[in-house]
Order: C-alpha cells, then sequence, then structure tokens
C-alpha cells in the first residue's frame, strides 16, 4: 500500500467526509458489491456488454461495461438469492449460478466468459496466474475514494494471485504520475512552506523546491517499496482488505500492514520491502534537502512519517473506507 504521497489530503478528506456522513451510513443497509471483467473465450475483453442480476424473475440492477470490458454493480441487497446475465452484440448470454452475497460482501468474478453466437456455450477461467493478475489490476485501477483519490493499492480479494513484477511497476507509475499525487504535493508543501520546513528560501522559490522534495520522497517510497523491493523479494506491495472477524482482529490487520505482508507464496512475513522503502527514502533525500536538514534525523523523520501514514492508511482502510470506495470514470 503506497500512500505515501499523499496521506495528509487523504486522512483530512476521509476525516471531514467520516463525520457529515456518519449518521446516513449509521442508517443506510450494508449493500453489497459485484465486479468483474467481461471477456471471451480467448481472453479479450468485450467492451459494453450489459451486466444485470435478477432475483426470481425481477431485475434488480444493471450496469454497462466500460471499454476494458470492466463492471461493478453496487447496492446488490444482501441475503438474497440473485442470478447474473452477460449480454453482448455477436455473442450467447452468459449465466451465472446463484449468487446470494453478505452484507459489505465485494465478490470479485473471475469467470466471466462469453461465446461467439454459433459456437458451443461454455464457461472459462483465465488460462493463467497472470492473466488473473493482469485483471485485478485493471479492477484496482477503478478504485477510487470519494471518486477521485486514487486507491489502487488495495485487494478486496482474499484470493487475489500475486502480482507480477512488471505489473508492480505498472501500479507504482500509475500513482507516481496521478494527478491527485501531484496536487497532494503541493498541498503538503503549502503546509512545510508556512512551517519553514526545509530550510529552503522563501517564496514561490522556496515553495516550489518544497513541492520537489516533497514528490521525491513519495516517489522513492512507491518506486522502492512497492516495485523493486516488493519485486525482487517477492512480496506483495497491496493492502489486503480484511472485512470479517473481531475489530481487535481487524484493528491489528491494519495496525500491522506496514510490517507484515502477503509474500507472493500467499503466506504473511515481515513487510521488509516496505521498511526498506522507508528507509531508502530517507536516505535519498539526504542528497536534495539543504545542506542544514541533512543526516540521520533526517532519514528517521522521513522513516517515521512515512510508517505513520501508513499506518493511518491500514487503519482508514479497514474502518472507513473498506467497500465503499468506489469505481471512478475510466481515466486510462
Amino acid at each position: 500500500m503506497r500512500f505515501a504521497l499523499y496521506p495528509v489530503a487523504i486522512i483530512l478528506i476521509l476525516s471531514a467526509a467520516s463525520m457529515c456522513c456518519q449518521t446516513f451510513t449509521a442508517r443506510a443497509p450494508q449493500f453489497a458489491h459485484i465486479a468483474g471483467t467481461v471477456t471471451d473465450t480467448d481472453g479479450d475483453v468485450i467492451p459494453e456488454a450489459t451486466v444485470s442480476i435478477q432475483a426470481g424473475t425481477q431485475s434488480r440492477e444493471s450496469v454497462v461495461a466500460n471499454d476494458n470490458g470492466f463492471f461493478q454493480l453496487d447496492n446488490v441487497i444482501p441475503g438474497t438469492a440473485y442470478q447474473m446475465t452477460v449480454r453482448a452484440k455477436g455473442f450467447a448470454d452468459w449465466t451465472s449460478s446463484t449468487i446470494s452475497l453478505s452484507p459489505g460482501q465485494f465478490e470479485t468474478l473471475s469467470n466471466v466468459s462469453l461465446t461467439i453466437l454459433g459456437e458451443s456455450t461454455s464457461v472459462t477461467v483465465f488460462a493463467s496466474s497472470e492473466e488473473l493478475a493482469t485483471e485485478q489490476v485493471k479492477s484496482e485501477e477503478q478504485q477510487r475514494v470519494l471518486g477521485f483519490i486514487p486507491n489502487f493499492y488495495v485487494s478486496y480479494d482474499k484470493n487475489a494471485v500475486p502480482l507480477t513484477p512488471k505489473l508492480k511497476f505498472h501500479l507504482a507509475l500509475k500513482v507516481a504520475i496521478d494527478p491527485v499525487t501531484f496536487a497532494a504535493a503541493g498541498f503538503v508543501a503549502a503546509i512545510n512552506q508556512a512551517a519553514h520546513y526545509p530550510d529552503y528560501v522563501e517564496g514561490m522559490k522556496g515553495y516550489g523546491q518544497r513541492i520537489g522534495s516533497t514528490y521525491l520522497n513519495g516517489l522513492t517510497d512507491i518506486m522502492i517499496g512497492g516495485a523493486i523491493l516488493p519485486s525482487l523479494l517477492h512480496q506483495d506491495p497491496r493492502y489486503f482488505y480484511q472485512g470479517t472477524g473481531t475489530s481487535r482482529s481487524r484493528l491489528i490487520h491494519a495496525l500491522s500492514s506496514p510490517i507484515i505482508c502477503r509474500g507472493d507464496n500467499g503466506r504473511w512475513q515481515p513487510n521488509y520491502s516496505s521498511l526498506g522503502g522507508y528507509l531508502a527514502s530517507g536516505a535519498i533525500a539526504n542528497a536534495y534537502y539543504p545542506a542544514a536538514n541533512r543526516g540521520s534525523g533526517l532519514l528517521f523523520r522521513i522513516f517515521g512519517l512515512d510508517l505513520s501514514a501508513d499506518v493511518a492508511n491500514g487503519f482508514l482502510q479497514e474502518f472507513v473506507i473498506g467497500r465503499r470506495a468506489r469505481r471512478g470514470k475510466d481515466r486510462n
């Protein structure tokens, strides 16, 4: 989970949104969600397919898949037996088996495969774990908090397959060049400007220097802790939403996420990737911070800020954002 570039913006925005929505969410039902990607039997995506769910003969909700074949059905009433139907021009209809979801459950379907009309109807799964991982990432890239804050480094699928090194670098770059990342760097730089830290000159020149240093701090953390080290150490850089169990177990899971991660082998292990990313980011900062701010103090300052940001992120993911993260508009 690489939120180091914009933790302040996320925390402030979500805190305000949480306070405003507290009364509503206390009364609103906890809906379930279904997402997936529509493909043909060769694994190629099918854009603009119509996806609908029915309870008996009554149609409940329908959406149209985007240009990447991705769809997400929200506001699904839990505890009801549904069937899903997918229709696309030139293809035979696909119908799922009965689906019944729990409150708040986020179900990701990986077997929505349509056959061309005239061929025998079949349902297939993706041919390899690499293809499954690619589809997972396509889905995760649609996740945005409040419709605009990137939420790419979160998986709601407990059975998610590991990412390839290529996909780890892809996700890191996706976050690094997102417009919200640059905007948040400017926001944090404004706070540092008011605090006269680091010891750059004042005025617009100093503000520009603070934007640059803030962005570089996050960029080194994202690329090293979210792509380079996870690829070398075979660790998964994503946060895996727990969502079930006692509040205590979920809290432990959330707060320990910067120091415990899932390996590509599916086992939980020390999060050397994130910890190494924090340290590397602090060490590299000594190359571009003013001389008065350099030294071991800078390294541990950045290490502490990045660690605290990811602890806060884990808590927000588990108890505030959760499955409310909605797919934003297509920005690919």
